[in-house]
C-alpha cells in the first residue's frame, strides 16, 4: 500500500505543475479547435485531446502542455490497473475504482464534469468556457485524484490479510508460498529413504562399524 500511495503522490505533484499552466492548456486547445474547424462542440474526451495533438497541433508549446495532460491521464489509468491487483475489494472500493476506470477511458464523455470546492480550476475559466467548452476537461484529473485518494483511505481500513498480495501478480505469491511447503516433505522423505536403503546394504554398515582401531607398526593383534 505504501508503494501505491507514493505513486499517487507523484502523480499529484505532476498535476500541480500542470495546474499552474492551465491558461496555456486552454490556449493550446483553442488553437487546435481553430485548426480543426471544430469550434462548436466541447472538449469531451481524452481521445479528442489526443487527436487534436496528433493532427492539429502546430506549436511546440501547445504540444508540450497537451502531452503533459495525456501523460497524467495515462498514469492515472496505470494506477487503476495497479489498484485492481491489490485486493478483491469491497462494494465501496470496487465502486470507486470502476468510476476511476470509466473516467480515464479514452472514449468517456467528461464534458458534464465540474470539479467543486476545494478545486478552483473551473473558476479560472470564463462563464462561456466553463459552460460550453472546457469545464469538463479541466475537472477530469482533480476528480479522479479525489476518487483515488478515497479508494486508498477505504483500503487502508481493510484487514491486513486482505492486502497480502500487494504489488505481486495475482497467483504468484501463493504459488511461491506453496513451493517450499510442498517440496520440504518430499526432501525429508527422500533423505529417510536413502538412509534406510543405505543401512540395508549388506556389509556397508558392518565395514564402518567393524573396522579395527589404528595400531602402531609392529603391534600385535589380540
Amino acid at each position: 500500500m505504501n508503494e501505491v500511495k507514493e505513486s499517487l503522490r507523484r502523480v499529484e505533484q505532476t498535476y500541480r505543475l500542470f495546474q499552474q499552466q492551465q491558461f496555456t492548456f486552454i490556449a493550446a486547445l483553442e488553437h487546435c479547435r481553430e485548426s480543426a474547424h471544430d469550434k462548436i462542440r466541447p472538449i469531451a474526451s481524452i481521445g479528442q485531446v489526443q487527436s487534436y495533438m496528433e493532427h492539429h497541433c502546430h506549436s511546440a508549446t501547445d504540444r508540450r502542455v497537451l502531452l503533459m495532460f495525456l501523460n497524467i491521464c495515462a498514469e492515472l489509468g496505470g494506477l487503476c490497473q495497479h489498484f485492481e491487483g491489490l485486493h478483491t475489494g469491497t462494494p465501496g472500493t470496487s465502486n470507486l475504482l470502476e468510476k476511476c476506470k470509466s473516467l480515464v477511458s479514452h472514449s468517456n464523455d467528461f464534458s458534464s464534469l465540474r470539479a467543486k470546492y476545494p478545486h478552483d480550476v473551473v473558476n479560472h475559466l470564463s462563464c462561456d468556457e466553463a459552460r460550453n467548452h472546457y469545464g469538463g476537461v479541466v475537472s477530469l484529473i482533480p476528480i479522479v485524484l479525489d476518487l483515488m485518494k478515497e479508494w486508498v483511505a477505504h483500503s487502508e481500513k481493510l484487514p491486513r490479510k486482505a492486502l497480502q498480495h500487494v504489488s505481486e501478480p495475482q497467483g504468484a505469491p501463493r504459488a511461491a508460498a506453496r513451493t517450499p511447503r510442498g517440496t520440504q516433505p518430499r526432501l525429508r522423505k527422500l533423505k529417510c529413504w536413502q538412509l534406510t536403503r543405505d543401512s540395508l546394504k549388506p556389509g556397508r554398515g558392518d565395514k564402518q562399524c567393524s573396522k579395527p582401531p589404528w595400531r602402531p607398526p609392529g603391534g600385535k593383534r589380540q
